[in-house]
Order: structure tokens, then sequence, then C-alpha cells
């Protein structure tokens, strides 16, 4: 899985945060920061389609368009990744886990216990 731009990151960010599919003028409408023409919304919705991050649906001439996996799946292949640049994925995690914070080492406790238990 690829790193996201910083439009496409803004454009993931919205449709993260929304609970359902947007229309690509929807999506426009919420870049309030940005003066964006309509075609380069939809230049960048599709072109993250075709890249797996999102799925569309018809909604009669529109695509309505929502994420095709949650943000905490793309930041935990993101992490994958990274470990995957390490020589040594051990000491990688050993320091990862030196550098958390006690609540944060906790969650990955419990995270663990539960994998086990599976």
């Amino acid at each position: 899985m690829k790193g996201l731009g910083e439009l496409e990151r803004s454009i993931m960010d919205i449709l993260w945060a929304e609970n359902t599919p947007l229309t690509a003028r929807e999506v426009g409408k919420m870049i309030a920061d940005r003066d964006l023409a309509p075609t380069t919304v939809m230049t960048v919705l599709d072109r993250l389609t075709r890249k797996g991050f999102l799925q569309r649906t018809r909604d009669g001439r529109a695509w309505r368009y929502e994420p095709a996996e949650s943000r905490d799946a793309y930041i935990a292949e993101l992490m994958l990744e990274a470990l995957d640049l390490t020589g040594d994925r051990s000491a990688a995690l050993t320091r990862f886990a030196q550098a958390v914070s006690g609540r944060e080492a906790e969650i990955l406790r419990q995270a663990l216990t539960e994998l086990e238990e599976e």
C-alpha cells in the first residue's frame, strides 16, 4: 500500500470522518481550505478508487465514494510496511515498544492477549 499525497490525504480524511458515502460534489464542498475545480476532486477520487483506497457505487448519474478500509487499517498497513524496511524487525519492534506511552503499551498487551486467546 502506498502513501497518500496531501490532497489525497485531505479527501480520505473527509471520507473517513463521514458515516455515509459522498459524491464528488459533496467532497469538494467539504474541502474548505482549497479552491479546487470539481474535475480535480473527481480525478483524485477516481485515482483513489483505482489504488484501492475507495469503493464507489452509482447514485443516478453520480458516483458515491466511501473508504475501502478504516483509517486504523490504513495506518496499521503503513506501520507494517515500515517494519518491512528494517533489516531487523525484532529490533524495530523492541524500540517501538520502548517508545510508546504506558497507556499505549497496555493497549498493545491487551491486543496481544486477545490474539493468544483466539
